[in-house]
C-alpha cells in the first residue's frame, strides 16, 4: 500500500471494482432472511444537498450493517420525479422540456450517489415519470375508481395563483404555499378525489401497529386524522324545506344555542338571503371572506366576523328559533360548514355572542357555585350538571350526553356520529408534468376509466408551457380527443394530472419488480420483502406521504394485491442539516455543496462526518473544523493500519492461551468496542457515539503498537484491527476496503461476517466503586470485579480518606450498590 491517504484514487477504483463485481445486486429469493432497508426517494431537482447526503449516509450504513448479519438486503434507489419545479422550469426558460430537464437533473445525482459509494442496486432504479412506472400508477387509480375510493366533485380547493395549480389542505402552510410561499386562495373547481375518509379509523386505530415509529410522528397522525366523538343534530331552517346537520362533540348543551354560523361558501346562503334587506351586505361579505386563506379565516388571534343572514333556524328540542348568521370563521370543508353557538360554554362562542350581543344562556352548572349569564366574562367548558335543560336537568355532563343522543335518535332529530378532522384527498393538479388520469368523457355514455389495455395515458410531448391556470394538456387536441371506449364516438380525455404523492404511495412496491411489464409488482416478491423493514426520511413527511403510503397498503390489502398491512415496520425520521443556525437554503446563502466536500476530502470523510456530528433524529450543525476532524481521523486509520500489512497477515487470527497485561487489556478493548458499535448501531442507531467508540480503539492501538515487539501479542493486533476495519467499514467504505486488501485479503470487508464480542474478554477485572456521604461524591475506589456488597462496605469503610472523612460521626447507614457506589449516611 502506498505510504499516503490518496482518497481520489482509493474512492474511483473500489466504485469501479464493486460495479463490475455487482457487490451490490442481492437476488429476490436467497437462503439468507430478507432485509429491505429504504431511504425516501428523492425529487431530482439537479443537486444533492447535505440533508441528502445525512439520509442516504444513515441508510447505507443501516444496509451495509445489516448485510454483514447475515441479511439478503434490498436497498434500491429512484427519482420522484413528476412535478412542478420541472413544468416552472420549462415556463422560465422556454427552451428546455420538463421530460429533459428531470432526466438530466437524475443523471447529475446519480452520479453523486455512486462518488458517495452508497451501496444501491442500481439494477432496480426506478423514475416516477417513466411511461412503465406511471402506467402502473394509472392503474392503481383504476382500482381505486373501481373500489368507488375514486370520485369527481366541484369543492373549494387551495388555489396557488404563483404556481396556478390547486394544492392539498397539507401543501399549504400558515396560509400560503408550502413551496413558493404565496398566499393561497380559494377557488370553485371540479376535482378528482380519494376517499381517504373511509379508512380514517383502521388509520387511527392501526397507529398501534407501528411501535418501530417515532412517537412524536405518530401523534401528528392521530392529530391529522383527529377523531372526534359526538351527534349529529338536525336544526330544520324557519320557512323553508330546508335544514342543517350539525356536528358537536357536546350534545349537552343543545339547549344553550342561541345561534347558528354557516360557512361564507355554504350552498344555502343564498337561498337564506332572498329577497331580504341584507343580501347585497351578505354577499359582499361573502365575496370578501371566500378568498381569504384558510389561516386568515380561523387563526386564534384573527377577529372572528358575522353578518345576519335575515333567517332563522329551528332548535329541535326547545322548537326555539335562534338566528343564522355568516362567519368567517367556519369552514364548508371541515365538518358540516354549520356550527351551533353555545356561548355559555364555548369561548369562541362566547367572544362571538359578546361582539354581536347574542344572547348566553348557561345549561351546565359547575359543582358548588352559580353562573350568571349577565356577569360572565368568559365560557364555563368544564364538568358539571345540565341545567335548562328541561327533562336531563341535574344529569352529569358525560351521562347528559348520553341521554340527549338517545332522544335524538328515539325522536328522529340526530343521531351519534364519530367524526375526522380527516378530509378526503384531492388529487387533481392543473399542470403537465404529472401522471394523466385515465378517465374519458362521453357526451352520450357519460365518465369512463381508460381500459387497462390501453395503458399507459402517455403525456404528449409536444405542448405549450404558460401559467394559465389550466393543465396545458388541455391546450393539446391530440391528447383531448380520443374514442370513447364504450360506444366508440368521440370523447375527450381528463385534462388534470395527478399529484406526485400518487407516486411515492407506492414506488416501495415496484422496486420488488422494476421492470415488470405485465405487472405493477410481482406478489410473490412482495411477499418476500414487504413491508419495509426500515424507512429512512426527514420528519417533514410524518403526514402527507406516510399517511397516504398507509391509506394506499390499506387499499392494496383489501383489494388482495398484498398481504402487509402496514408500509413500513420502522421509521427513522432524521433531524435537518443547519448552518450557522438556520437550514441550509440557497436563499441564505449557507449552502455547502457535498461535491466540493467530496473533492476536497474524499466521500468518506462527508459520510464520516454527518453520522458524527449529531444523533440522526436531531438536527446537525455544520461545521468546516468537524470536517477538517474526521479527514484527520481517517489519515490517523491510514497510518495505523497501512504499515502493518506484513505483519497482520502473517500473525495468528486468534490468540491463544491466557492473555494478561497489556495484551489482556488491548482485548478487552477490541471486544468492547465490538459491543458499543453493535448496539448503538442495531438497537439505537446512535452512530456518532459508535463512531465515537471507534476513534477510542484507534487511540487505543495507537498506545499498543508503540509498546516493543516482545510485548505485544502479534494475535492481539491482528484480531484488534481487523475488526476495527470492519466496525468502520459501514461509515467509511473505501478506505477500509482499500486497507482490507493490503492487509492481505481477497475476498471485499463489505462480505465479511459481522463480529460478535467475547463476554469474558469484555469483562472487567477491575471497576471503580464511587463513595458517597450524605449523597455527595467524596472518594472512588477501585475494587476486584464482582465484588459483594458486604466486602465492597469492608473495602470502603477501610479505607483511610474515608475513615477521615467519618471521623468523630456517628454512621447512621450504609447502602452499597455492587458494582457502583457505597452510600455513607453520617451525623
Amino acid at each position: 500500500m502506498q505510504d499516503r491517504y490518496d482518497f481520489k484514487a482509493i474512492e474511483t477504483k473500489w466504485q469501479d471494482r464493486w460495479a463490475k463485481e455487482k457487490l451490490y445486486e442481492v437476488p429476490d429469493f436467497s437462503d439468507r432472511p430478507n432485509y429491505y432497508c429504504l431511504e425516501m426517494f428523492p425529487y431530482p431537482s439537479g443537486k444533492l444537498h447535505m440533508g441528502h447526503v445525512r439520509n442516504y449516509s444513515i441508510g447505507d450504513v443501516v444496509a451495509r450493517f445489516k448485510t454483514m448479519q447475515g441479511y439478503n438486503v434490498l436497498h434500491p434507489m429512484g427519482w420522484d420525479a413528476f412535478g412542478l419545479p420541472a413544468e416552472n422550469a420549462a415556463i422560465k426558460h422556454g427552451d428546455i422540456h420538463p421530460a429533459d430537464w428531470t432526466m438530466n437533473n437524475i443523471a447529475a445525482m446519480r452520479e453523486q450517489l455512486k462518488q458517495l459509494g452508497i451501496s444501491y442496486d442500481w439494477r432496480r432504479e426506478v423514475a416516477t415519470c417513466h411511461p412503465g412506472y406511471y402506467k402502473w400508477t394509472q392503474w392503481l387509480f383504476l382500482q381505486l375508481y373501481h373500489k368507488g375510493l375514486a370520485y369527481k366533485k366541484k369543492s373549494a380547493v387551495n388555489w396557488c395563483p404563483s404556481c396556478a395549480t390547486v394544492l392539498a389542505n397539507e401543501q399549504v402552510k400558515e396560509g400560503v404555499c408550502e413551496r413558493c410561499k404565496t398566499e393561497v386562495e380559494k377557488r370553485e373547481l371540479e376535482q378528482w378525489f380519494f376517499k381517504i375518509t373511509g379508512y380514517a379509523e383502521r388509520l387511527l386505530k392501526d397507529i398501534n401497529l407501528l411501535a418501530g415509529w417515532p412517537d412524536k410522528v405518530k401523534i401528528m397522525q392521530e392529530h391529522w386524522i383527529g377523531r372526534s366523538e359526538g351527534a349529529e343534530i338536525h336544526f330544520p331552517v324557519d320557512g323553508l324545506d330546508e335544514e342543517f346537520v350539525v356536528f358537536t362533540t357536546r350534545p349537552d348543551t343543545v339547549f344553550g344555542v342561541t345561534y347558528m354560523v354557516i360557512a361564507p361558501e355554504h350552498p344555502l346562503v343564498e337561498k337564506l338571503i332572498a329577497g331580504r334587506e341584507q343580501a347585497e351586505e351578505v354577499r359582499a361579505f361573502v365575496h370578501r371572506v371566500r378568498n381569504l386563506s384558510e389561516l386568515a379565516r380561523t387563526a386564534t388571534n384573527v377577529e372572528k366576523e358575522g353578518l345576519f343572514t335575515g333567517a332563522c333556524c329551528i332548535n329541535p328540542l326547545t322548537g326555539e328559533k335562534v338566528p343564522i348568521l355568516v362567519a368567517n370563521y367556519v369552514l364548508l370543508e371541515y365538518g358540516t360548514g354549520c356550527v351551533m353557538g353555545v356561548p355559555a360554554h364555548d369561548q369562541r362562542d362566547f367572544e362571538f355572542a359578546r361582539k354581536y350581543h347574542l344572547p348566553v344562556r348557561v345549561v351546565i352548572q359547575p359543582p358548588g357555585r352559580e353562573l350568571d349569564p349577565e356577569t360572565m366574562t368568559e365560557a364555563y367548558a368544564g364538568e358539571g350538571v345540565m341545567v335548562n335543560s328541561g327533562r336531563f336537568n341535574g344529569l352529569p355532563k358525560e351521562e347528559g350526553i348520553r341521554a340527549v343522543i338517545a332522544h335524538l335518535e328515539e325522536k328522529g332529530l340526530g343521531k351519534g356520529q364519530v367524526n375526522y378532522r380527516l378530509r378526503d384527498w384531492l388529487i387533481s393538479r392543473q399542470r403537465y408534468w404529472g401522471a394523466p388520469i385515465p378517465i374519458i368523457y362521453c357526451d352520450h355514455c357519460g365518465t369512463l376509466p381508460v381500459p387497462e389495455e390501453n395503458l399507459p395515458v402517455l403525456l404528449p410531448r409536444n405542448v405549450a408551457f404558460k401559467p394559465t391556470g389550466q393543465s396545458p394538456l388541455a391546450e393539446c387536441p391530440e391528447f383531448v380527443h380520443t374514442t370513447c371506449p364504450s360506444c366508440g364516438g368521440p370523447a375527450r380525455r381528463e385534462t388534470d394530472t395527478m399529484d406526485t404523492f400518487m407516486c411515492s404511495s407506492w414506488y416501495y412496491y415496484r422496486y420488488t419488480s422494476p421492470r415488470d411489464e405485465a405487472a405493477a409488482w410481482d406478489r410473490a416478491r412482495v411477499d418476500r420483502w414487504l413491508p419495509v423493514d426500515q424507512y429512512i426520511g426527514g420528519v417533514e413527511h410524518a403526514i402527507l406521504h406516510l399517511l397516504y403510503s398507509r391509506f394506499f397498503t390499506k387499499v392494496l390489502y383489501d383489494l388482495d394485491l398484498v398481504s402487509n398491512v402496514e408500509p413500513f415496520t420502522n421509521l427513522l425520521t432524521q433531524g435537518m442539516v443547519l448552518k450557522e443556525g438556520s437550514k441550509m437554503s440557497k436563499s441564505r446563502g449557507n449552502v455547502v455543496s457535498p461535491e466540493d466536500i467530496v473533492a476536497k476530502y474524499g466521500a468518506d470523510t462527508a459520510r464520516l462526518f454527518i453520522l458524527f456530528a449529531a444523533p440522526p433524529e436531531r438536527d446537525l450543525e455544520w461545521s468546516d473544523q468537524g470536517v477538517e476532524g474526521c479527514y484527520r481521523f481517517l489519515h490517523r486509520v491510514w497510518r495505523l493500519v497501512a504499515p502493518l500489512g506484513g505483519e497482520l497477515l502473517h500473525a495468528p487470527a486468534v490468540p491463544s492461551g491466557k492473555l494478561v497485561g497489556i495484551n489482556r487489556e488491548m482485548r478487552r478493548l477490541t471486544h468492547q468496542t465490538i459491543k458499543k458499535v453493535s448496539e448503538d448501531i442495531g438497537q439505537r442507531f446512535n452512530f456518532n457515539t459508535a463512531v465515537s467508540a471507534i476513534m477510542e480503539l484507534v487511540n487505543g492501538l495507537y498506545q499498543y503498537r508503540e509498546l516493543p515487539e516482545t510485548d505485544r501479542d502479534p494475535a492481539v493486533m491482528r484480531e484488534a484491527v481487523e475488526h476495527l476495519l470492519i466496525l468502520l467499514a459501514p461509515f467509511a467504505p473505501h478506505i477500509t476496503e482499500e486497507l482490507w486488501a493490503g492487509t492481505g485479503h481477497s475476498d471485499s470487508i463489505h462480505r465479511q461476517p459481522w463480529p460478535s464480542y467475547d463476554p469474558r474478554a469484555v469483562a472487567e477485572d477491575e471497576i471503580t466503586v464511587v463513595v458517597q456521604i450524605n449523597g455527595r461524591v467524596r472518594e472512588r475506589v477501585l475494587l476486584p470485579a464482582g465484588t459483594g456488597a458486604a466486602e465492597m462496605q469492608a473495602q470502603v469503610l477501610a479505607q483511610p480518606r474515608v475513615q477521615q472523612l467519618v471521623a468523630g460521626k456517628q454512621i447512621v447507614k450504609i447502602i452499597p450498590v455492587p458494582g457502583k457506589l457505597v452510600n455513607i449516611v453520617v451525623k
